[in-house]
């Protein structure tokens, strides 16, 4: 086993050989600009084409022109939202949910301070959707709507398909980040109501910095970013070529057994849940009731705090997190398990393990072996079990 046992995969995957290998050659002589005319520029072109019909393929779209590339998950939510709004500048009404990821959370804050009417469709303390809040919130001043297919923090699932048919019915336009699904849910987008889609590299083993969006044909969507003709004039800037090329080689093989790996994934993930809970009677599993990604386990246990529990975990080489690695260092409670109503006293102490295809049984027995211990230790700082941040535990300096 190695010396790092990675829980932490809703917040970046490890690269696989195989894509590290398909992007070298373009990191070293592969260097043209796939814009330029000449054959050495084109050659490299020919490699952007091949790695976005591979990503096509991820996506179930049998049509490559539906597919943009973006540098992140964050910019393809952003190219999504500010795209359709500023074609409809008329309608000042945008739908999304009170758990998105900050990508999409922070920008509805914005839209607000810029004059928008936003709805944030809530949550029950399961962490699902409410469809009939949906179909109640739209009106004809709503410009789209945006919800998630998975939860990064509880990775609880939402019925994306029948949301979307409930948007359509109403000819909204309709988007979905869905950077925690591919190689745990089989996308088909060409067989669903969703108009536009957000993936990114970096959570299914492919390099960081690249991410794609789909835009269903027919769909008028403003550029984002303005000044140059690439990507059909919709994302302007030369090409992060290697990158695109290890998402589309990590696309090819994330899209290869999606059932095989939900079911190696969710093993892994039920024997630790199972573990922790028997082990920690305290211990809270948020979103246990709703259906979530196979590889995602949010656990609470009762007064303490998770980055004490982080800290400790660290000291035997296990990484895992407290939720969305962009609201990493925030002393605030996330804004998901708010939304789901968890009571006060599992809310500061929440912890997510999120496994990838790369972690093992071994790795799982020795989390499942060492975090009771850490949670007993914590539990007997104090009567009530409160604890505060790492400055105040045995062996940090204050």
């Amino acid at each position: 086993m190695s010396d790092v046992v990675y829980f932490d995969n809703n917040a970046t995957t490890r690269i696989a050989p195989q894509v590290y290998e398909a992007m070298a050659p373009y990191l070293t002589e592969l260097y043209g600009n796939p814009s330029s005319i000449h054959s050495f520029g084109s050659r490299v072109g020919r490699a952007l084409d091949s790695a976005r019909t591979q990503v096509a393929g991820l996506l179930g779209t049998g049509d490559e022109v539906e597919v943009l590339f973006t540098s992140c998950g964050s910019e393809g939510d952003n190219t999504a939202i500010r795209g359709i709004l500023g074609g409809v500048p008329e309608k000042r009404h945008f739908i999304t949910t009170a758990v998105e990821h900050p990508a999409v959370l922070g920008l509805g804050q914005h839209l607000e301070k810029e004059g928008y009417r936003v709805t944030w469709l809530e949550v029950n303390e399961d962490g699902m959707l409410d469809l009939d809040e949906l179909r109640d919130a739209l009106s004809d001043d709503t410009a789209m709507v945006s919800i998630m297919y998975a939860n990064n923090e509880t990775g609880v699932v939402f019925p994306v398909h029948e949301a979307g048919e409930i948007v359509k019915a109403r000819g909204i336009p309709f988007h979905v980040d869905a950077v925690q699904v591919p190689g745990k849910i089989e996308l088909d987008v060409k067989n669903s109501p969703i108009d536009l889609l957000t993936v990114s590299a970096h959570k299914f083993h492919g390099p960081k910095g690249v991410g794609a969006l789909y835009v269903r044909r027919g769909i008028t969507l403003r550029p984002f970013i303005v000044g140059g003709h690439q990507e059909r004039n919709r994302r302007a800037g030369t090409e992060n070529v290697a990158g695109i090329v290890g998402m589309g080689e990590a696309a090819a093989f994330t899209a290869g057994d999606v059932a095989a790996e939900r079911e190696h994934l969710g093993g892994l993930r039920d024997q630790l849940q199972s573990a922790l809970v028997s082990a920690c009677p305290d211990a809270r599993v948020n979103g246990a009731k709703s259906n979530r990604l196979p590889n995602t386990l949010n656990v609470a246990f009762e007064y303490l705090e998770g980055e004490s529990i982080l800290v400790l975990l660290d000291e035997f080489g296990i990484c895992a997190s407290t939720g969305s690695a962009c609201t990493a260092g925030s002393v605030e409670p996330s804004h998901v398990l708010r939304a789901m109503k968890v009571p006060p006293q599992w809310l500061q102490g929440a912890v997510r393990f999120s496994l990838s295809r790369y972690n093992t049984q071994a790795e799982i027995a020795f989390a499942a072996e060492k975090v009771p211990g850490i949670i007993r230790r914590l539990q007997g700082l104090s009567a009530l079990g409160r604890v505060g941040t790492k400055e105040n535990l045995p062996g940090h300096a204050s």
